[in-house]
């Protein structure tokens, strides 16, 4: 895997558990009901890839999808 990868947070699923944002708090923002974002434009920095996956793997509601570019 050499790309760069993207995450996206569905905002339609995301119910608010907050997993993404214990596992990866360098990759997610959680907005004023408790509803995950992705920091910035959700480019995945360098060495935090297996965060990401982690975090998408651990999500209860399937709301987190990761692009490779």
């Amino acid at each position: 895997m050499s790309g760069t990868l993207k995450i996206k947070v569905d905002q339609d699923k995301c119910q608010g558990h907050a997993r993404c944002k214990s596992l990866a708090p360098e990759l997610f923002e959680l907005d004023e009901y408790g509803n995950a974002h992705e920091v910035d434009d959700g480019t995945v920095p360098k060495g935090l890839e297996d965060k990401a996956w982690l975090a998408q793997t651990n999500c209860p509601e399937i709301a987190i999808d990761i692009i490779e570019d």
